[in-house]
């Protein structure tokens, strides 16, 4: 157990100081590492962070196929074809995708072929179907059209060539990416291992998701959006129960070891029963409690050992707020994503003024109006509805004393 500063504690006394948003940044992108990789089947890994290099072990494709339905053929015999002289050769065969024409194609021979098909051994080009009839009862084909060596036909390596590059470290896997791969012969691939994140929520008021609000006591909601955000951002939750205000129950929660990275909900401020920092600071380290932001003031980071600890309002917005700009960029490190906001933007001027305060961030709920960006809630951190009825967010810098209207501002949406 460390001693821990009696700057710690600040319950009943409110912050001495907050640190910056950019300070807590920069400490997360220093703290938060890509976990170790393992290998999934191409079944699992969509949306999965590749953790290597990919090369292609095969040309695809491997073999001269058919890119038209149509007859393969040599094609400086067709030279001088046309609807007035069509060129006539004998049919020997044909060549159906997964069944090749077993001879070779000699002067004057024709085979009929479907698209993907391999080109048999002698022929070079593909007639298309609309320029070729079949005589003779099918036992020849005349040609209307001159096609040149190499015509409608996929070359060998033509789409991928063996050895090449395919995707990198770090590429958030696509259905299309996993496709090639499949294409190339490739059944596994390396990919980060998604962060186990521990939620645990605290508070005595709470009751569980699902349950109905009455009396003094109020529906944990923290727990379900925390999770949504998460998954969001390539993590995997791993739910607690609600822990009550005792100072041995928080430790036993804080405590235990499961998880990669721990979000604690509530219990992070100033009161009497808000015992996690403490806690943390004495298993662990403190890092910071404690930020200039507007809400999620009394958000903290700490360690346990190689985990990191998020202390994170209990408050809905401020910990949707407090999640936003410190654990889900951490979440995303973690997981070897990138930590930039994942929020589509846009810009759009200001409808009404934002005030704001230098010294401090301020996250500020909006809507997107005919007649600009609407603030909403610039205050009240328990009123979740407001990000529902909010199109998005406004950030404003520490070094602003907020925007006037008509100024263009940067939203993130909420989608």
């Amino acid at each position: 157990m460390n001693d821990v500063p009696a700057r710690w504690d600040v319950r009943m006394r409110g912050f001495p100081s907050r640190t910056s948003v950019d300070q807590v940044s920069r400490l997360i992108r220093e703290l938060a590492r890509p976990l170790s990789a393992e290998r999934v089947g191409l079944g699992e890994a969509v949306g999965r962070v590749l953790a290597g290099e990919i090369a292609a072990p095969v040309a695809v494709p491997g073999f001269a196929r058919a890119a038209m339905d149509g007859y393969a053929l040599r094609g400086e015999e067709t030279f001088g074809a046309s609807d007035y002289n069509p060129l006539v050769f004998d049919l020997v065969g044909e060549a159906m995708p997964g069944r090749p024409f077993p001879g070779v194609v000699k002067r004057g021979q024709a085979v009929r072929i479907m698209t993907g098909a391999p080109v048999p051994p002698g022929a070079d080009a593909v007639v298309m179907a609309e320029y070729a009839r079949e005589v003779g009862g099918g036992t020849a084909v005349g040609v209307t059209d001159a096609v040149p060596p190499g015509r409608h036909v996929g070359q060998v390596g033509e789409d991928i060539q063996a050895g090449q590059a395919l995707l990198g470290p770090g590429r958030v896997l696509r259905p299309q990416d996993v496709g090639v791969l499949a294409s190339v012969g490739i059944a596994t691939v390396p990919v980060v291992r998604r962060p186990r994140i521990r939620l645990v929520i605290t508070g005595d008021e709470l009751l569980p998701p699902g349950a109905v609000p009455g009396g003094a006591r109020i529906v944990d909601s923290n727990s379900v959006m925390l999770e949504g955000l998460v998954r969001r951002d390539g993590g995997i939750a791993l739910h607690d129960p609600i822990v009550p205000d005792r100072r041995a129950a928080v430790e036993d929660a804080i405590r235990d070891p499961r998880g990669d990275m721990l979000l604690v909900s509530g219990g992070s401020s100033v009161g009497a029963e808000d015992h996690a920092p403490l806690v943390v600071a004495e298993q662990g380290e403190l890092l910071v409690h404690g930020v200039a932001i507007r809400p999620s003031s009394p958000a903290g980071l700490g360690r346990l050992g190689d985990r990191l600890v998020f202390l994170l309002p209990g408050n809905p917005v401020s910990c949707l707020c407090a999640y936003d700009f410190f654990a889900g960029p951490a979440v995303r490190l973690l997981g070897g994503r990138c930590p930039e906001w994942p929020h589509r933007q846009v810009r759009a001027p200001l409808a009404r003024k934002i005030a704001s305060a230098v010294g401090r961030v301020d996250y500020v709920r909006v809507r997107l109006t005919e007649a600009g960006v609407e603030p909403l809630a610039i205050s009240g951190a328990s009123i979740l509805s407001s990000t529902i009825r909010a199109d998005g967010f406004v950030i404003v810098s520490q070094d602003s004393e907020g925007c006037a209207p008509g100024e263009e501002v940067l939203v993130y949406l909420y989608e």
